[in-house]
C-alpha cells in the first residue's frame, strides 16, 4: 500500500492537505502516478510536471515540491508538497 500526504502552502504556510492512498496492484510508479492524479482532484489543481530535480530528490527523500516551474498554468499557491508515509507496522504484543 503506498499513502502520499500532499500539502499546498502559501507564505510558509499549509492551506490544505490531503492523504491519498493506492492499494492496485500495478507498479511503484502507477500507484504513486494515481495518488498525485487523486490530489491534484482534491485540491482541484493541474497535474505538475515533473523536472529531473523532482525525480532525483523523490528518490533520494521520498517527497518533493513542485513550484510554478511544474505547472503550465498560474496557480494560486507557492508550492505543491508531496511526501510517502510509510506504513507504522503494528505489533499484537501484549
Amino acid at each position: 500500500m503506498l499513502q502520499i500526504w500532499g500539502k499546498l502552502i502559501k507564505d510558509n504556510r499549509i492551506i490544505s492537505d490531503e492523504v491519498s492512498m493506492s492499494e492496485m496492484k500495478d507498479s511503484y510508479q502507477e500507484n504513486l502516478k494515481m495518488c498525485i492524479t487523486e490530489l491534484c482532484y482534491k485540491f482541484d489543481i493541474a497535474t505538475p510536471y515533473w523536472l529531473k530535480s523532482n525525480i532525483n530528490e523523490y528518490n533520494k527523500r521520498r517527497k518533493t515540491n513542485f513550484d510554478e516551474n511544474n505547472f503550465i498554468e498560474e496557480i494560486y499557491f507557492d508550492k505543491f508538497m508531496i511526501e510517502e508515509l510509510k506504513e507504522e507496522l503494528k505489533s499484537n504484543k501484549k
